[in-house]
């Protein structure tokens, strides 16, 4: 079992962060191997919200779906795989802090298979990967206009 927990300080309201977290089709612009991600069910996002992604990672192409099961409307929102190779539960959350707001995001998975064999690796990768997916998350909201 991989179990993952990243903190980090972005420097925009809880309310815009959040709108663009919970729209899992911004996914491929902050998450690095994400090739595309959509919306299978109809807006608004709630408890039962459904997406379907396509990544890349360790070489592997890695079609997923995912549904939300925990949604508090502006303060968090929980996704778990329901179909996939890798299955994933990603926590994420938004709360003020200072200038900003607080992200913070919890991702545990099941490893199988191929991921299996290389678990210790994929411990170490997909730390690495979080911790620079919201890097990147904070860079891009931080320079948007606000």
């Amino acid at each position: 079992m991989i179990h993952i927990e990243s903190k980090i300080n972005i420097k925009r309201a809880p309310a815009d962060i959040f709108a663009f977290i919970t729209n899992f089709e911004n996914n491929p612009q902050w998450q690095s191997g994400m090739i595309s991600a959509r919306f299978t069910s109809d807006p608004p996002i709630g408890v039962g919200s459904t997406y379907t992604q396509v990544a890349r990672f360790l070489g592997r192409r890695i079609d997923s779906n995912f549904v939300v099961v925990d949604y508090e409307p502006g303060r968090l929102v929980k996704i778990t795989t329901i179909s996939g190779s890798f299955p994933i539960t990603v926590t994420r959350s938004v709360e003020p802090a200072g200038e900003g707001s607080t992200v913070r995001a919890i991702v545990e998975g099941d490893s199988s298979g191929f991921f299996k064999l290389a678990e210790p690796l994929m411990r170490r990768m997909v730390q690495s990967s979080v911790i620079s997916d919201y890097a990147r998350l904070k860079e891009l909201l931080e320079s948007e206009e606000a």
